[in-house]
């Protein structure tokens, strides 16, 4: 379908591709290396393969997209009628790939609006969604770019990780925290708080840190419109049971979406990983 506003997105933002292409989104894929092997996220690799590399504790790491990757996104969405292009990323904390969107953005055919949400996962995606739903209404690049901070600007997100080793590992939380958990044997809370990942609570066991889990997220959707997407690596009975007491528990509940994380959230949080995002409407 022909639009007159694309909007594009990375692989971090983990929507259904059902969702995707009702919406018209574009996805552009950050690289995981395995070893020697670099692969694309969400085409060839997929969480699970992730998941067994990290416990046989093979070398993990991730890199952004390259601007030419952007570049030819944006040439594509031009070529399909975009008269205008909003590009909404992963926290630019968590990654380059805001950096590499920007470069590309400067020789695209068309005007691209590019845009670090701060957010992360289905927080991300929130945010696209939003956007693209301003452009289904009639509304411009401003007006996609605005709906997506406004999401953005409500979204919180948090999660369960049963090590911080990994977060360390990545450079995603710093080791004086790190070793300060691993010290005292406690099960990690942590929250996105201005574009990165900061340790919110410390719990003695993973049944007491997922319980306050839930009880931190029911209380921050609270009872007005709202939608919800519970993340795991390698975990799937921890989310549907903490999807389905969400469920129960939140009345303004809209839409909730139940995933597990692709292989470059998996490469810095681990298996085990049980993560939640609240983003009202």
């Amino acid at each position: 379908m022909s639009r007159h506003v694309a909007i594009v997105t990375d692989s971090t933002a983990y929507l259904p591709r059902q969702t995707m292409e009702r919406h018209g989104i574009t996805a552009v894929p950050l690289t995981v290396v395995l070893g020697d092997q670099a692969l694309e996220e969400g085409t060839e690799i997929s969480a699970r393969s992730l998941a067994v590399a990290l416990q046989k504790r093979r070398s993990v790491t991730t890199s952004r997209p390259s601007p030419e990757v952007f570049a030819a996104a944006y040439r594509a969405a031009a070529r399909n009628g975009a008269t205008g292009i909003v590009s909404l990323h992963l926290s630019a904390e968590f990654s380059g790939t805001y950096d590499a969107a920007l470069l590309a953005a400067k020789d695209a055919p068309v005007p691209v609006h590019v845009v670090d949400t701060g957010m992360v996962a289905m927080a991300l995606g929130f945010c696209a969604l939003a956007a693209a739903e301003a452009v289904e209404a009639g509304g411009g690049p401003d007006d996609a770019v605005a709906a997506a901070e406004k999401r953005a600007s409500g979204t919180s997100a948090y999660f369960y990780v049963d090590t911080l080793d990994y977060l360390r590992r990545g450079g995603r939380i710093g080791a004086a925290q790190a070793l300060l958990g691993s010290a005292l044997a406690v099960k990690p809370l942590l929250q996105l708080d201005g574009g990165r990942i900061e340790l919110l609570e410390k719990v003695r066991t993973a049944s007491k840190a997922i319980a306050r889990l839930e009880e931190i997220v029911a209380g921050q959707a609270g009872s007005g419109a709202v939608d919800i997407a519970v993340h795991h690596l390698a975990a799937p009975d921890r989310a549907e049971r903490l999807a389905e007491r969400l469920r129960e528990r939140v009345p303004g509940l809209v839409e909730l979406h139940v995933s597990e994380v692709g292989a470059v959230i998996g490469a810095h949080t681990g298996p085990g990983l049980l993560g939640a995002v609240v983003s009202p409407r």
